[in-house]
């Protein structure tokens, strides 16, 4: 098509103003014109493109912000990653039991004083053990029923299946023994088995976390808000709360969770705050958009990185799976539970023991492993 000065406009569309060899859609209306004998000033075109050019650089801004802020966080999301502590190896555990429906995780609170200074474990009145034991378990299931939590008390009177003695490397036969006392021998390892053995149920994803880390955790996410029936007041674990709803710090919130000896219930009423708690923790964290997508979890999780300790096949990715199944526990998408109790005053060779209720417990189990309804309320019975 023959335009003013002899120049050609090319099939398609407008020539660039800028003579970069480019066609300009935004000009093309205006082909017509200069095509029909209207004169059209090179200045003027020029002058109609210099409004492009402001936006041209904040769209070149806008996207470089964006990429420096991709990358970071991939960078970031990389190194948190990096940082899981992935000792549990679950490849190890040896006769497991199939997997069923839905996802299980086996979360673990440890004594451990790792990353607690002396006066930390003055302020906190964890004590001065050294090693690590397990306070607390809490069998977690999400599937398409929902999310149940499921406590299984540390006093569990339990099947501990055969092992090696560390120290020995002698076989010991399997037996019966409190449920902690499976980590307490042979750490999380034989704790996962003695678990599968005793529910039937394969564990998935590990979690454990210490102290220190939990404190952190807690902290980080700026405390987590409980509402308490009545005031609770422990010297052996420094709790000193009053009744009502408040917003618990790190240093309150490990007293509270770990105190159990105004509870009418002993270690099954503890089991039942350490659910709530968590629920509530998931909760808070939520609010904030914190732990809901991988991206953001490293930033709350770095706080606890140093005394977390999952196995070699969880990720962030995992964990923030499992912070939004808490959450939806505490939205009402889910059950807080104990395994049903026939006993919780067992008297055994190796102290007071709780007892399962064998018929219930299995009746639980098995809606777990096949993701059906929860129909057990696994109610406590009242202590003997």
């Amino acid at each position: 098509m023959p335009v003013p000065n002899g120049a050609t406009t090319p099939a398609h569309g407008f020539a660039d103003p800028d003579d970069d060899g480019r066609s300009h859609p935004r000009f093309a209306h205006l082909a017509g014109q200069i095509g029909g004998g209207t004169h059209l000033p090179p200045r003027r075109i020029r002058n109609a493109d210099r409004g492009d050019r402001p936006r041209r650089r904040l769209r070149k801004t806008v996207i470089g912000v964006v990429t420096v802020a991709v990358v970071a966080s991939v960078s970031s999301y990389a190194w948190a990653d990096s940082k899981l502590n992935r000792e549990v190896d679950l490849g190890k555990v040896e006769n497991r039991p199939p997997s069923g429906e839905g996802t299980n995780y086996l979360i673990v609170g440890s004594d451990s004083r790792d990353g607690l200074s002396s006066d930390d474990r003055k302020n906190l009145k964890t004590g001065t053990a050294e090693g690590r034991r397990t306070d607390s378990m809490i069998l977690m299931h999400t599937g398409a029923e929902g999310t149940t939590m499921m406590s299984l008390p540390r006093d569990s009177w339990v099947t501990i299946p055969g092992y090696l003695r560390p120290e020995t490397g002698k076989h010991v036969p399997k037996g019966k023994n409190k449920l902690n006392a499976s980590f307490s021998i042979g750490g999380p390892e034989l704790l996962v088995r003695t678990v599968e053995l005793n529910t039937g149920l394969k564990i998935d994803h590990y979690a454990e976390i210490g102290f220190a880390g939990f404190v952190n955790i807690v902290d980080s996410v700026g405390g987590v808000d409980v509402c308490l029936d009545r005031d609770v007041k422990d010297k052996k674990s420094g709790a000193d709360l009053k009744k009502g709803c408040q917003t618990l710090n790190g240093k309150n919130a490990l007293a509270f969770v770990r105190q159990r000896h105004q509870e009418a219930e002993g270690d099954l009423g503890r089991s039942q705050n350490q659910q709530k708690f968590l629920a509530a923790l998931a909760k808070k964290a939520g609010q904030s958009d914190t732990m809901m997508s991988p991206s953001k979890l490293y930033s709350t999780m770095e706080a606890g990185l140093d005394t977390l300790i999952v196995d070699k096949g969880t990720g962030l990715e995992n964990l923030t799976s499992m912070f939004r199944a808490m959450k939806g526990v505490s939205s009402g998408n889910g059950k807080r539970l104990n395994v049903p109790v026939a006993n919780p005053a067992l008297q055994t060779s190796k102290g007071s023991a709780v007892q399962w209720d064998a018929a219930q417990a299995r009746k639980l189990f098995g809606e777990l492993k096949n993701d059906q309804p929860v129909t057990v309320t696994g109610k406590k019975p009242a202590r003997r």
